[in-house]
């Protein structure tokens, strides 16, 4: 019960914490997409299809860069952002189920998507090998997960200088920098068709393959 207590306690902190930052969270990640992350929202969302889920959807940066035909729904934890999302669907004119939830307990039954979304949000979830878990739940055998974050990077001085980043962006807001959730996902057995690694390796995404069901 103390675990549960001091998880709830965490939860709630931290969505209060992102709730917060919803206002500036466009801005800032402005700065990242033409700084560090280049053409990745483009790159991952004009690989998705059919029934597309977007786990961690914020307020909706990628919405954008969907195909028009597919039929997304979208997850967010914080209610602030996720209001930002409502209208950035409105202002595109998009059809959108968006709602709020928890990556870590989807509430979806099994095999519901053929495609799932994550971008830069593995880092602040706090069990991230859960969230990829439930992932991988959603989709169906033979779909598609599309990935993207900031990870630990190939470099020695680089990962030193994440390593003391860590030590307040922890703390504060729960991003990790130095996760790397492909590892997740071929344990999960998953063949990767897609990957790429830049920006001093601190940058990932991939393409990888739900196995069909027996092999």
């Amino acid at each position: 019960m103390r675990d549960e207590h001091a998880q709830s306690k965490r939860d709630e902190r931290l969505r209060r914490y992102w709730d917060k930052h919803a206002g500036s969270y466009d801005r800032e990640m402005g700065f990242f997409d033409r700084h560090l992350f280049g053409d990745t929202r483009d790159w991952v969302c004009s690989q998705a299809s059919g029934e597309v889920l977007e786990v961690a959807v914020g307020t909706g940066l990628n919405l954008p860069h969907y195909p028009r035909q597919v039929r997304l729904t979208g997850v967010e934890w914080s209610p602030a952002m996720l209001d930002i999302a409502r209208r950035r669907a409105d202002e595109l004119g998009r059809q959108v189920d968006l709602r709020l939830g928890d990556a870590q307990a989807l509430e979806f039954p099994d095999a519901s998507f053929d495609t799932v979304v994550c971008t830069f949000s593995l880092c602040g979830i706090p069990d991230d090998r859960r969230a990829v878990g439930e992932m991988d739940r959603v989709l169906r055998p033979g779909g598609l997960l599309l990935l993207a974050d900031h990870v630990e990077a190939s470099r020695w001085d680089a990962r030193a200088a994440q390593r003391l980043i860590d030590l307040v962006t922890i703390p504060l807001g729960g991003e990790h920098l130095r996760r790397r959730p492909i590892t997740h996902v071929q344990a999960f057995g998953y063949a990767i068709e897609r990957h790429q690694r830049f920006t001093l390796g601190i940058v990932e995404r991939l393409a990888a393959r739900k196995p069909h069901v027996g092999g």
